[in-house]
Formats: structure tokens, sequence, C-alpha cells
């Protein structure tokens, strides 16, 4: 049996046949490359809104269908870790898509040359809320979203870097942040090849609150990070991302929808969570050379 280069890990809430469909057929027409040297892993996180076998089997690389106790997409993203066998595995949400049938092919000729991990730029999907035409844009590499990129599972494994189970908004930059500090520098790609979808029922795309409305669990993400770092007596890691967060909270506050009467609310609970955290981290920011 030919060993699994690469599989893509994928939870499944709700998500129907039709909703992955897109995903999966986006890998089934890859170019360059031998689709028995990769695989998807996908975990329904304990709904009964269950996908078809006979559909599963239609597709001409290995998937995997496993079914797991709610626990959240955090929890629910390292079981399909716990299932993984491949070399290296891609996190991915069930509703998004390879940008292009090149995509793997990109992908494989950076694992020829090795990375712990590759953090590329993706493109994102926008929809104009007056007209519905959708717009197509790059979208920079950084630590905040799980597209776009890759890991080598071992060394997942051998430094213990997983998601955290308590945290379902904002888990994404958690775990990126700590990937990308327990290992060799990331390697960086700059070709698109992965499309963060547009999705009508995605609360963080249509919601214009949206931030205002989870800057408290972006804080959460963020004391759990920095905790993660003290644990491993990475200190210099756990200052320096404190101190990114004191400074982002304090710019993020100052801008005009924050100083906005009609969201009075959402900034004074902000607020009192920011105390907690800064208090929290003084020694870490105070610590931090001018």
């Amino acid at each position: 049996m030919t060993n699994l280069k690469l599989q893509l890990l994928i939870p499944q809430y709700k998500e129907t046949d039709d909703v992955i469909k897109p995903m999966l057929d986006s890998v089934a027409i890859q170019q360059g490359i031998d689709l028995s040297e990769v695989g998807v892993v996908i975990v329904n996180d304990g709904t009964d809104v269950k996908l078809s076998q006979k559909f599963l089997d239609s597709y001409p690389f290995k998937i995997e269908y496993y079914q797991a106790e709610h626990g959240g997409v955090s929890a629910t993203r390292n079981k399909c870790l716990d299932y993984a066998t491949a070399d290296y595995v891609m996190f991915c949400d069930a509703d998004d898509m390879f940008y292009n049938a090149c995509g793997i092919w990109i992908i494989f000729r950076e694992i020829e040359i090795g990375f712990d991990s590759l953090i590329s730029v993706f493109v994102e999907e926008l929809k104009d809320r007056h007209t519905g035409k959708f717009n197509y844009v790059n979208h920079e590499m950084d630590s905040t979203f799980v597209h776009g990129k890759i890991y080598r599972r071992q060394y997942l494994l051998d430094n213990h870097i997983r998601f955290n189970p308590d945290l379902t908004i904002h888990e994404d930059s958690y775990f990126n942040c700590l990937a990308s500090k327990c290992g060799n520098t990331p390697k960086y790609c700059v070709t698109s090849f992965y499309l963060w979808r547009w999705r009508d029922t995605s609360i963080c795309r249509h919601d214009p609150k949206y931030i205002l409305k989870t800057y408290n669990n972006m804080l959460e993400s963020s004391t759990a990070l920095v905790n993660e770092f003290l644990t491993r007596k990475k200190i210099s890691d756990a200052r320096n991302y404190a101190v990114g967060m004191i400074y982002d909270s304090y710019f993020t506050m100052n801008k005009k929808e924050w100083l906005d009467q009609d969201n009075k609310d959402y900034r004074y609970a902000v607020e009192k969570r920011f105390k907690e955290y800064y208090l929290t981290f003084e020694k870490l920011f105070l610590d931090l050379p001018e």
C-alpha cells in the first residue's frame, strides 16, 4: 500500500453531503499527483447529520469517516489528528475547497524539500451585501486562520501540539502560534491553493459586530496561549504574545465602532476582561525592554 503523504483533517458538524461536496470534488480534480498518496479524515462532532457512505465511497482517494461525542471544533480537530497516519496533515473546514487544480501538487513540491509547518496565502471569497456578487481576494499569511497551513504530523505529536478543547472561537490562532514556535522556522508559500468559501450561515462572515461580540474569546485564546508558553518555559514567546495582545487591545478599542455608544455594552464587557488579562500578565509586559 502506498504511504499517505498528506491527509486533510475535516471536522463535520451539521454539514451535509452537498456542503462538503465542493471540497471533496476539488481534491478529486487535482493534477500532477498520485491520489493514492492523499487521504481525508472526517470526524462527525456528535450530530445526527451523517454523511452518506455511498457518497464518500464515490471518490478516488481514501476517505475515513468517524463518529465522536460532541466536543466542539477544537476537540473534533484533535480527534481528526488522532486518526491521521499521513506524513503531513492539513486542517480544513467542510465548507471550503482547494482554489485550483494544482494545489496539492504545490504542497507536495514543498514536502519534497521538507518542513515542520507551512504557511501560505489563501483566497477569501467575499459576498457584496447589496448586489450578492462574489469577489475573490488574496488573504495575507497570518496566524489567525487555520486555512492554507500544513504540518508535519510527527512534529505535532513530538511537541504535543494540539487544539485547546476549551476554545471554540478564535481557536485557530492558539494552535497556529504554538505550532510556529516549537520547531524550525515556518516555511512560507506565496502561491494560493486554498479557498475560504463564503457561507451565508457563517456568523463570523456576515455579522458586522462579530469582533465586538467575540473579542473576549480572543483574549481567552491569548490567555491560553501565553499560559501554555509559560508552562513550556518559553518565556520570551509568552512575553511577546502577551505584549502583542495588550497593544492590539488598545488600538482595537480606539476604533470608531468601539467608541460608538450603541456598542458600549460590548466595550464594557471587553474592558472588564482586558483588565483581568493585563493584571495576569502585567509582569511580562513591564519586563519587556523599552
